[in-house]
């Protein structure tokens, strides 16, 4: 990578930003700076304080993004083709531009209110200016577009500046001159034919044209220019780098700007792709980035068979997703998205709040979307089911916490292997490893081994305790749920139970909400015997209890530590068959002294 870097005039900046040789990248975001933040700036510019360097890219090169001019340059410069992008430094420079060069008043908003458009011009009191006891900040005058400041609801003008002759009565100096020399000369002169046989006003027009407008003319910006020769890989980390301190662009809209100069309006296909996913609750939370994350994962693995190259998927590589793959992958990838939502509702996951981890979604839509343009071969039962074992290999044994790329690319190549060869085993299945008092550990929803346990209760479709009937996905989308203490809570601190237990996911189940309130915090003998109350069969409600790996007689009993026990190796036997692997440690020493008993 080739970088240039040097001192710029800041009037040599804003002119080639006024001409269209200097341009934003599409994927910039439009930024309006409030009207505080634009006058910090002004003073730092008039008081000769550094603001930083700014970084541009040399356009001709292998990144090849589609341009568009600063807000408030001529529209017609749009058909210039800029020398430079600005990689770092839009919103400082959109700022002073507008400031200093349009004659446009400038398109703001308040501090409190980032919604509400107002419009600016900008003027420096001369005399508060060249006043070392008065704050810069206070020499700098926003004004509204019709130049009137005004109180009382409008019925008070506190300042009128809307003419030339009130401009030089009150001495303010519009800051849209000051890089237009002979305009800025031109106010000056006039200034002092206002005043004239004034010679106090000779002085002022010398000490502001000496202490302020030379210095601003003459101010200076570090330029940092990534040459044509750098790869889209380095600009993309230079990316990620620059806007640390501020909003990061993502992949997504560097591949938009990338796509946009060969014709693919990304964001709108993803608007039309997200309109098809809406349909389906698993994928809610499913963003723009995962789709092309999956399409290069997908496209990589197809591009390893064919040449023997490895399988890729990390930043760089997404960053090189051209037009042409996506237009040939796109619908085939909504389908393979779709079906891997069909899958996880199979697995018990009917919700996006209740995914184990929504990065696993990447490889799976992968490898449906392979699948379907290939072999199909996961229609077969047996197939599916390796698919479901690798699945919650990867739950449980909480492989994607993050860094995933690798593992995607082992996932999709390696589980297409295990299913032509049974003794191929996937890296995600043979890592695997789930502890028996892990499941004490699962105090919160934010596990992703603690989703997948309510999953797997639900993936059997449990009998509410009230309704007695089917907690199916069609119900479950249709009733309120709650995650309910088996054991009440409030009971549970009553007889100072030990929390680690009572709070852990081995005393909870997922029952409907209104089901919930009706049993409130009595202990469980008592509950029951309101639900019976309900009319509801003695079996019924044991069937019921039964199905949320529940043994009866322990809770209508209140055996809570018997309870513990039962419940937690019943909810390793669903976990050692969902992932096909024996649980660990359950008749060690650490596991007997946390649950008073092997779980074996």
């Amino acid at each position: 990578m080739a970088v240039q870097s040097n001192d710029t005039d800041l009037k040599d900046l804003l002119v080639q930003v006024e001409k269209g040789e200097l341009q934003l990248p599409e994927f910039q975001r439009s930024w309006v700076w409030d009207d505080g933040k634009i006058i910090k700036l002004i003073e730092s510019i008039t008081m000769g304080f550094p603001m930083g360097a700014v970084m541009f890219l040399e356009t001709g090169g292998e990144v090849n993004y589609k341009p568009r001019v600063f807000t408030g340059v001529d529209p017609s410069k749009s058909s210039v083709k800029p020398d430079y992008l600005v990689l770092d430094g839009q919103q400082r420079l959109t700022t002073l531009f507008q400031v200093f060069m349009s004659r446009k008043p400038v398109e703001t908003c308040t501090e409190k209110n980032k919604n509400a458009t107002i419009y600016r011009y900008y003027y420096l009191d001369i005399k508060k200016a060249l006043d070392d006891n008065e704050d810069r900040e206070d020499a700098i005058i926003s004004i509204p577009d019709d130049k009137l400041k005004k109180a009382d609801i409008g019925r008070t003008i506190l300042l009128d500046l809307s003419t030339r002759e009130n401009e030089y009565e009150n001495l303010m100096f519009p800051l849209n001159l000051i890089f237009s020399p002979n305009e800025a000369t031109n106010w000056l002169l006039d200034l002092l034919k206002y005043y004239p046989g004034d010679a106090s006003k000779l002085t002022l027009f010398q000490d502001f044209n000496t202490k302020i407008i030379a210095p601003v003319t003459s101010y200076k910006l570090p330029v940092i220019k990534v040459l044509k020769n750098t790869s889209q890989s380095s600009v993309c980390q230079i990316f990620e780098n620059v806007n640390r301190g501020g909003v990061p662009l993502n992949v997504f809209e560097l591949v938009t700007a990338s796509l946009a100069a060969e014709a693919v309006e990304l964001r709108q296909e993803w608007k039309a792709i997200k309109q098809k996913f809406d349909s389906y609750d698993v994928l809610k939370y499913v963003v723009g980035t995962d789709f092309i994350t999956a399409m290069t994962l997908w496209n990589s693995y197809e591009q390893s068979l064919k040449n023997g190259t490895g399988v890729k998927c990390k930043k760089k590589d997404v960053m090189n997703l051209r037009a042409v793959t996506f237009k040939a992958k796109r619908d085939t990838l909504v389908n393979g998205f779709i079906e891997a939502a069909r899958f996880l509702v199979k697995q018990g996951v009917y919700a996006p709040d209740n995914l184990p981890y929504s990065t696993q979604l990447i490889p799976l839509a992968a490898i449906f979307a392979f699948d379907l343009s290939h072999k199909k071969v996961l229609s077969n039962s047996t197939n599916l089911k390796k698919l479901s074992r690798w699945y919650w290999c990867g739950v449980f044994g909480e492989l994607y916490g993050s860094a995933n790329e690798t593992r995607y690319a082992l996932d999709i190549k390696e589980l297409f292997a295990w299913i032509e060869d049974d003794n191929v085993i996937p890296d995600t299945v043979s890592r695997s490893s789930f502890s028996a008092t892990r499941l004490l550990t699962l105090q919160t929803r934010n596990s992703a081994a603690y989703k997948g346990v309510m999953a797997l209760l639900l993936k059997e479709e449990p009998l509410d305790f009230m309704t007695t009937g089917k907690m199916s996905v069609a119900t479950y989308m249709q009733e309120s749920t709650d995650i309910h203490h088996i054991f009440p809570a409030s009971y549970c601190e009553k007889e100072n139970l030990p929390r680690e237990k009572w709070n852990s996911v081995i005393n909870k189940t997922m029952i409907y909400a209104s089901t919930n309130r009706s049993i409130g915090g009595d202990a469980p003998s008592k509950y029951i015997k309101a639900l019976l109350n309900h009319k509801i069969s003695q079996d019924d409600l044991e069937l019921s209890i039964a199905s949320h790996q529940i043994d009866y007689n322990l809770l209508n009993s209140d055996n809570f530590d018997s309870f513990i026990i039962d419940r937690a190796k019943k909810l390793l036997d669903l976990i050692e068959t969902a992932t096909g692997k024996s649980t660990s440690g359950k008749d060690t020493k650490e596991t007997i002294d946390a649950f008073g008993d092997s779980l074996v």
